[in-house]
């Protein structure tokens, strides 16, 4: 069981929450083919003018839309998971770069993957299932809950662009939920990551999810340790600044 207050001590710590921003952003753009290194992703998002960024318009875009579907995940981490939270999450993670309104109209191949998501036509219906099972089914740990529920939310493909970040969005949305450790999918994992979804080979994937959480931990505590400050109080704490797009 976890001794400590993870959001609190997410909101508390400067050097960990912008050390667990950055790397979150990082890592799952770069998973999507993003060339931005994690310096200059810190530098977008926290605002940091001594690196000059050489991105295109939609990498840059990618990096401050993440950041802000972030910060809607941990403004939310009280509420039920449910059709109309994972829409806003998805316009959020695609404002400036593809204005849907919400699930896809039009059918699209996932690229790289042998398989066919559901059509347009279904993905309502898919989506109204999904969040049923999602909150009511029964697993053998959190980590199976998500694992299983991440491959499935994949390969329903809700939305034409955004669907792999949004789903990694909601691996965490779940995870601090529950006071654990959030777990970030490394960029160098990526073909792991792909092999766990084509196979749909949950078992093993939950076990990579519970060991980068268990690591994630370990790096709250040292982060913890070197700072070496009393909390913030409400008044100063970190947040990640700016309004919703």
């Amino acid at each position: 069981m976890q001794s400590i207050n993870i959001i609190e001590l997410l909101k508390d710590n400067k050097d960990y929450f912008e050390d667990y921003i950055t790397r979150s952003i990082y890592n799952s753009n770069a998973i999507e083919g993003s060339t931005l290194s994690y310096e200059h992703i810190y530098a977008i998002v926290f605002n940091n003018p001594s690196f000059k960024i050489s991105a295109t318009p939609r990498e840059i875009y990618e990096a401050i839309n993440h950041k802000y579907a972030l910060k809607l995940v941990l403004d939310n981490l009280q509420d039920t998971l449910d059709a109309e939270f994972i829409i806003h999450l998805a316009k959020t993670i695609n404002k400036d770069i593809d204005e849907a309104s919400g699930f896809k109209s039009a059918n699209k191949f996932i690229r790289g993957s042998k398989h066919k998501p559901p059509s347009s036509k279904f993905v309502r219906n898919k989506m109204l299932h999904f969040v049923d099972n999602y909150n009511n089914s029964k697993y053998d740990s959190i980590f199976a809950k998500i694992a299983y529920n991440h491959i499935e939310f994949e390969r329903i493909h809700l939305f034409l662009n955004g669907n792999a970040r949004a789903g990694r969005l909601l691996i965490n949305f779940e995870l601090l939920k529950n006071n654990i450790a959030p777990a970030i999918i490394q960029a160098e994992d990526k073909s792991k990551y792909f092999e766990f979804l084509q196979k749909f080979d949950s078992v093993n994937f939950a076990k990579y999810l519970e060991s980068l959480s268990k690591a994630e931990m370990q790096r709250i505590m040292k982060l913890s340790i070197t700072q070496n400050k009393e909390p913030a109080n409400e008044k100063n704490r970190t947040t990640i600044g700016g309004n919703n797009p």
